[in-house]
Protein backbone atom coordinates (compact mmCIF):
# COMPACT_ATOMS: atom_id res chain seq x y z
CA UNK A 1 0.00 0.00 0.00
CA UNK A 2 0.85 3.30 -0.74
CA UNK A 3 2.48 5.98 1.93
CA UNK A 4 -0.11 8.76 2.87
CA UNK A 5 1.02 12.00 1.48
CA UNK A 6 0.61 14.82 3.59
CA UNK A 7 -1.95 17.67 2.57
CA UNK A 8 -0.12 20.53 0.59
CA UNK A 9 -0.74 24.44 1.57
CA UNK A 10 0.78 27.85 1.04
CA UNK A 11 2.46 27.92 4.17
CA UNK A 12 4.15 24.52 3.71
CA UNK A 13 5.97 26.04 0.61
CA UNK A 14 9.44 27.00 0.75
CA UNK A 15 10.61 30.41 0.29
CA UNK A 16 12.59 29.96 -2.90
CA UNK A 17 9.30 28.55 -4.68
CA UNK A 18 7.92 31.41 -7.48
CA UNK A 19 5.01 33.07 -6.46
CA UNK A 20 2.50 34.21 -8.41
CA UNK A 21 -1.83 35.65 -7.72
CA UNK A 22 -3.96 37.10 -6.14
CA UNK A 23 -5.17 35.96 -2.52
CA UNK A 24 -8.78 35.83 -4.21
CA UNK A 25 -7.78 34.01 -6.84
CA UNK A 26 -6.18 31.48 -4.66
CA UNK A 27 -9.50 31.75 -2.61
CA UNK A 28 -11.54 30.67 -5.69
CA UNK A 29 -8.99 27.99 -6.42
CA UNK A 30 -9.50 26.55 -3.04
CA UNK A 31 -13.35 26.86 -2.94
CA UNK A 32 -13.25 25.17 -6.06
CA UNK A 33 -11.45 22.21 -5.12
CA UNK A 34 -13.47 22.14 -1.84
CA UNK A 35 -16.62 21.62 -3.98
CA UNK A 36 -15.54 19.15 -6.22
CA UNK A 37 -13.96 17.32 -3.24
CA UNK A 38 -10.28 17.35 -4.29
CA UNK A 39 -7.24 18.05 -1.71
CA UNK A 40 -3.58 18.35 -3.35
CA UNK A 41 -0.99 16.25 -1.42
CA UNK A 42 2.54 15.05 -1.29
CA UNK A 43 5.94 17.74 -0.84
CA UNK A 44 7.14 20.12 -3.46
CA UNK A 45 10.56 20.72 -3.55
CA UNK A 46 12.01 24.08 -2.19
CA UNK A 47 13.73 25.48 -5.87
CA UNK A 48 13.08 28.52 -8.30
CA UNK A 49 12.75 25.88 -11.25
CA UNK A 50 11.42 22.79 -11.98
CA UNK A 51 9.25 20.94 -14.34
CA UNK A 52 5.78 19.12 -13.41
CA UNK A 53 4.90 15.91 -15.32
CA UNK A 54 1.80 15.15 -14.79
CA UNK A 55 0.37 11.70 -15.78
CA UNK A 56 -2.12 9.71 -16.46
CA UNK A 57 -4.10 13.05 -18.67
CA UNK A 58 -7.32 11.20 -20.13
CA UNK A 59 -9.74 14.24 -19.25
CA UNK A 60 -10.37 18.14 -19.60
CA UNK A 61 -11.55 17.99 -16.24
CA UNK A 62 -8.07 17.27 -15.43
CA UNK A 63 -7.19 21.17 -16.50
CA UNK A 64 -9.40 22.47 -14.29
CA UNK A 65 -8.01 20.82 -11.12
CA UNK A 66 -4.79 21.58 -12.13
CA UNK A 67 -5.58 25.53 -12.95
CA UNK A 68 -7.46 25.47 -9.70
CA UNK A 69 -4.48 23.72 -7.56
CA UNK A 70 -1.95 26.02 -9.14
CA UNK A 71 -4.26 29.32 -8.05
CA UNK A 72 -4.95 28.31 -4.82
CA UNK A 73 -0.87 27.66 -3.63
CA UNK A 74 -0.52 30.77 -5.58
CA UNK A 75 2.48 28.75 -7.39
CA UNK A 76 4.08 30.79 -10.50
CA UNK A 77 3.31 27.38 -13.37
CA UNK A 78 3.42 28.09 -16.59
CA UNK A 79 2.07 25.28 -19.14
CA UNK A 80 1.96 24.75 -23.15
CA UNK A 81 -0.81 24.21 -24.28
CA UNK A 82 -2.52 23.65 -28.34
CA UNK A 83 -2.16 26.91 -30.06
CA UNK A 84 -5.41 26.75 -30.75
CA UNK A 85 -6.82 27.52 -27.02
CA UNK A 86 -4.79 30.52 -27.59
CA UNK A 87 -7.15 31.79 -29.97
CA UNK A 88 -10.03 34.74 -29.07
CA UNK A 89 -11.22 35.82 -25.67
CA UNK A 90 -9.76 32.41 -24.24
CA UNK A 91 -6.45 33.00 -26.05
CA UNK A 92 -6.55 36.33 -23.73
CA UNK A 93 -7.63 33.80 -20.33
CA UNK A 94 -4.78 31.63 -21.34
CA UNK A 95 -2.09 33.81 -21.50
CA UNK A 96 -3.00 35.67 -18.53
CA UNK A 97 -3.11 32.38 -17.01
CA UNK A 98 0.64 31.49 -17.93
CA UNK A 99 0.01 29.67 -21.05
CA UNK A 100 2.51 29.02 -23.51
CA UNK A 101 1.12 28.07 -26.84
CA UNK A 102 2.24 25.03 -28.79
CA UNK A 103 1.88 24.28 -32.61
CA UNK A 104 2.80 20.75 -32.61
CA UNK A 105 3.79 20.83 -36.58
CA UNK A 106 6.15 23.79 -36.55
CA UNK A 107 7.91 22.68 -32.53
CA UNK A 108 11.13 21.87 -33.53
CA UNK A 109 13.01 24.44 -31.39
CA UNK A 110 10.40 24.40 -28.66
CA UNK A 111 13.19 22.50 -26.37
CA UNK A 112 15.75 25.90 -27.19
CA UNK A 113 13.15 28.29 -26.88
CA UNK A 114 11.15 27.59 -23.58
CA UNK A 115 14.35 26.80 -21.70
CA UNK A 116 15.26 30.58 -22.96
CA UNK A 117 11.80 31.86 -21.33
CA UNK A 118 12.47 30.03 -18.34
CA UNK A 119 16.19 30.92 -17.98
CA UNK A 120 14.85 34.70 -18.14
CA UNK A 121 12.28 34.70 -15.54
CA UNK A 122 12.83 31.22 -13.23
CA UNK A 123 9.17 29.70 -12.83
CA UNK A 124 8.05 25.94 -12.66
CA UNK A 125 7.03 24.36 -15.99
CA UNK A 126 3.52 21.93 -15.85
CA UNK A 127 3.56 19.39 -18.44
CA UNK A 128 1.32 16.76 -19.89
CA UNK A 129 4.03 13.89 -20.93
CA UNK A 130 1.49 11.60 -23.10
CA UNK A 131 0.46 14.94 -25.52
CA UNK A 132 -2.95 13.23 -25.44
CA UNK A 133 -6.24 12.64 -23.48
CA UNK A 134 -6.49 9.16 -25.76
CA UNK A 135 -4.11 5.78 -24.89
CA UNK A 136 -0.50 7.66 -26.24
CA UNK A 137 1.49 5.02 -27.39
CA UNK A 138 4.50 6.58 -25.82
CA UNK A 139 5.65 9.39 -23.58
CA UNK A 140 7.08 12.63 -25.31
CA UNK A 141 10.17 13.68 -24.38
CA UNK A 142 10.64 17.44 -24.41
CA UNK A 143 10.05 17.84 -20.71
CA UNK A 144 12.82 15.74 -19.79
CA UNK A 145 14.91 17.53 -22.15
CA UNK A 146 14.01 21.15 -20.72
CA UNK A 147 14.55 19.72 -17.34
CA UNK A 148 17.98 18.29 -18.48
CA UNK A 149 19.04 22.06 -19.75
CA UNK A 150 17.70 23.76 -16.98
CA UNK A 151 19.33 20.97 -14.19
CA UNK A 152 16.07 21.42 -12.89
CA UNK A 153 14.26 18.75 -11.40
CA UNK A 154 10.91 16.93 -12.09
CA UNK A 155 8.09 17.25 -9.97
CA UNK A 156 6.24 13.87 -10.66
CA UNK A 157 2.04 14.14 -9.99
CA UNK A 158 -0.97 12.84 -11.34
CA UNK A 159 -4.97 13.52 -10.69
CA UNK A 160 -6.14 10.39 -8.79
CA UNK A 161 -9.76 10.39 -9.19
CA UNK A 162 -10.16 7.49 -6.56
CA UNK A 163 -8.91 9.36 -3.93
CA UNK A 164 -9.82 12.53 -5.31
CA UNK A 165 -6.61 14.22 -4.88
CA UNK A 166 -3.70 15.85 -6.78
CA UNK A 167 -1.40 13.27 -5.72
CA UNK A 168 2.58 14.55 -6.17
CA UNK A 169 4.12 11.32 -5.60
CA UNK A 170 8.04 12.28 -6.46
CA UNK A 171 10.96 14.29 -7.69
CA UNK A 172 13.20 12.96 -10.01
CA UNK A 173 16.70 14.82 -10.93
CA UNK A 174 17.50 13.93 -14.61
CA UNK A 175 20.55 11.39 -14.31
CA UNK A 176 21.27 11.27 -18.41
CA UNK A 177 19.55 8.00 -18.01
CA UNK A 178 16.13 8.91 -19.78
CA UNK A 179 14.86 5.63 -20.06
CA UNK A 180 15.67 4.69 -16.56
CA UNK A 181 14.45 7.95 -15.10
CA UNK A 182 11.09 7.44 -17.00
CA UNK A 183 10.60 4.35 -16.07
CA UNK A 184 11.07 5.18 -12.35
CA UNK A 185 8.02 8.54 -12.84
CA UNK A 186 6.02 5.70 -14.46
CA UNK A 187 6.51 3.27 -11.18
CA UNK A 188 5.67 6.39 -9.41
CA UNK A 189 2.57 6.92 -10.65
CA UNK A 190 0.78 3.45 -11.33
CA UNK A 191 -1.81 3.49 -8.61
CA UNK A 192 -3.10 7.04 -9.67
CA UNK A 193 -6.21 6.43 -11.32
CA UNK A 194 -7.23 9.07 -14.05
CA UNK A 195 -11.15 9.89 -14.81
CA UNK A 196 -10.89 7.34 -17.85
CA UNK A 197 -9.06 4.56 -17.22
CA UNK A 198 -10.06 3.03 -20.96
CA UNK A 199 -7.61 5.56 -22.15
CA UNK A 200 -4.40 5.03 -20.18
CA UNK A 201 -1.35 5.43 -22.26
CA UNK A 202 0.63 2.49 -23.52
CA UNK A 203 4.16 3.04 -20.86
CA UNK A 204 1.42 2.65 -17.75
CA UNK A 205 -0.01 -0.52 -19.11
CA UNK A 206 3.45 -1.78 -19.83
CA UNK A 207 4.59 -0.69 -16.75
CA UNK A 208 8.00 1.41 -18.48
CA UNK A 209 7.78 4.12 -20.96
CA UNK A 210 9.02 3.62 -24.74
CA UNK A 211 12.38 5.32 -25.75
Amino acid sequence: MKQELPAVTQKRLGPQVPRRGHWLLARLGQLILRLMGWRIVGILPNVDTAVLAVAPHTSNIDGLIGLSAIQSLRVHVRFMGKHTLFEGRLGKLMYWLGGIPVNRESATDLVEQTVAVIQQAPCWLGIAPEGTRKGAERWKTGFYRIAEALDAPIVVLGFCYRRKQVRIVGTVQPSGDMERDLASMVEMLVDVVPRHPERISRPFNDKTPLP
